[in-house]
């Protein structure tokens, strides 16, 4: 036998409750192979007497009956006790003997769904809380506890390391394996806890606590961070669910980076609100340094994507897209293009076909796809820390009211301008500030033609803006995330052919800027909202 440290532990008894029953008859067969009984639960113990794998019920075991509809069945001394017991500990070992408490050698819980259930649209308070599981974690926790005398096993995807070692080891597990699937058990546990912590607060109406606690769950570790002399990690959000970067699947290319994460999670955002503004429209965003360089709504996603890759195609190169829509064979055509380069593609999903050109056109595109176009569920709440502490406040998320805005200036603005205008609202808030957002019509898309964006100030935004949009300034839309303090930044959209303006107002001078625009004929809207990002 080849097993390492002290304590080599033969697994001559094992307990099995699992909502998961897929592979368990197999892992279970593989236990009994070793010389191991089983002792089960519920609906785990009727699975397995059906398919002729001997089991002893756990009430045999606590002399109780399951009771309160499942919800008391392995709070016991007979399991605890099993479980906890140190085997080299002569008072442990002499409370067992007296007791009739027999040693658990292995556990095999993998929790009630309850992250499952909460995901699924609709679902009720009471539906949601019969699938708490209090007995599971308790053993998950009493096994892991005791990992130099048990193996503690939580999913499907630990039984053929577990069957493998039995089987190389005479029946016997080592304590590496147990020391690893110990630490995986207790994080999995803290995972559910976050899950239920992260539910039962959406609930709360105070939305800041006096203390706030926060539970991220790792999802894997990064090359580096930012740059390369850094060290980074991406984390779960357990209340997470929906199309966001941290749930998408990657269906190919390269490993993602630190930079890939955050691009694609901002240009993903982007074309998400402003599909949820328009309601049926498919959106794409291109975004490089998280700021969006393209942008578009349109009737379908091939126009989207092409409205949006034709914003800046210099700053697009390189880039990553996100698309609220299925990525087909014309879409994948057009990224295909000469000229196009872009790290990754966030999308609801692939065609098969579409999904297929792409691989052989970019073997290290990160292809990413994010799920259907229902909402997603996360924190209301944003996070940023700084040294010493960090800042927390409510996500900018609301959607443009055009209905509420004010006429300051100018030729009265049609529906379609409206629409168009809050549509570069939603891209111009993405931006870095200070932000300024030019664009309109595109054929049948609304798009970003150019934008200028993290500057000391909003004049520079604005030639930035005019630079970008070259000639399709002209007869064009302009967006502000904040007030203009002078005139002196709409003269320059307005000398580039800018014929409509939107910001919040609020500025001492907006005066001016309303004078202006009436004596240039250009139509002047405020929104009463600024949208700054820094």
């Amino acid at each position: 036998m080849s097993a390492d440290g002290p304590l080599p532990v033969r697994v001559r008894r094992a307990l099995l409750s699992v909502a998961d029953k897929s592979d368990l008859v197999p892992f279970a067969r593989a236990l009994v192979g070793h010389g191991a009984e089983i002792v089960s639960t519920g609906g785990t113990a009727r699975v397995l007497g059906e398919s002729g794998v001997p089991v002893t019920p756990i009430e045999e075991v606590t002399g109780f009956p399951e009771m309160m509809d499942g919800r008391v069945k392995t709070l016991h001394p007979k399991v605890h006790g099993g479980l906890l017991g140190l085997r080299d500990n002569a008072s442990h070992a002499a409370a067992m003997a007296e007791h009739g408490i027999e040693p658990i050698d292995l556990v095999c819980i993998d929790l009630y769904p309850f992250e499952r259930t909460v995901s699924e649209p609709g679902v009720d308070e009471a539906e949601a809380v019969e699938q708490i599981d209090i007995g599971g974690p308790a053993m998950i926790r009493s096994g892991a506890k005791n990992f130099r005398s048990v193996v503690v096993v939580t999913g499907t995807h630990q039984y053929d390391r577990v069957a493998t070692e039995l089987d190389a080891n005479g029946g016997c597990t080592t304590l590496t394996l147990r020391s690893e699937l110990a630490a995986a058990a207790f994080g999995r546990t803290g995972e559910y806890d976050a899950a239920i912590a992260s539910w039962l607060s959406r609930r709360l109406v105070e939305p800041f606590p006096e203390v706030l606690r926060l539970q991220y769950v790792m999802a894997r570790e990064l090359r580096y961070g930012e740059n390369p002399h850094q060290t980074a990690a991406l984390y779960r959000d357990p209340a997470s669910v929906g199309p966001t970067l941290v749930n998408a699947r990657q269906l190919g290319g390269k490993p993602l980076s630190y930079n890939n994460i955050n691009d694609a999670a901002a240009a993903l955002e982007v074309a998400k609100a402003l599909h949820r503004y328009d309601g049926e429209s498919a959106s794409a965003c291109v975004v490089k340094h998280t700021n969006p360089c393209g942008a578009a709504s349109a009737p379908g996603v091939a126009q989207a994507v092409d409205a949006a890759m034709g914003g800046d195609p210099l700053a697009a190169y390189g880039g990553i897209l996100a698309v609220v829509g299925a990525v087909d064979e014309p879409v994948a055509e057009r990224l295909c293009a000469d000229g196009v380069f872009l790290e990754v593609v966030a999308a609801t999903g692939f065609e098969p076909a579409a999904l297929e050109r792409l691989k052989d056109r970019w073997k290290n595109l990160r292809l990413l796809a994010v799920g259907e176009k229902s909402p997603s569920r996360a924190r209301k709440l944003e996070y940023r820390s700084i040294p010493g502490g960090m800042l927390v406040q409510d996500r900018d998320v609301r959607l443009p009211e055009p209905g509420r805005w004010k006429h300051e200036s100018g030729p009265a603005p049609s529906e379609d301008d409206l629409d168009a205008a809050a549509a570069l609202v939603l891209v111009c808030r993405a931006l870095s500030s200070n932000a300024v957002a030019i664009g309109g019509r595109d054929g049948e898309a609304v798009a970003l033609f150019g934008a200028g964006a993290g500057q000391m100030d909003r004049v520079a935004s604005c030639r930035i803006a005019v630079e970008k949009a070259g000639e399709r300034a002209s007869g064009a839309i302009g967006v502000s995330d904040a007030f203009f303090p002078f005139p002196d930044g709409p003269e320059v959209l307005i000398d580039a052919g800018v014929r409509l303006i939107v910001h919040p107002g609020g500025s001492k001078r907006d005066a001016e800027t309303f004078a202006l625009c009436d004596q240039r004929g250009v139509t002047c809207l405020t929104t009463g909202r600024r949208h700054f990002r820094h």
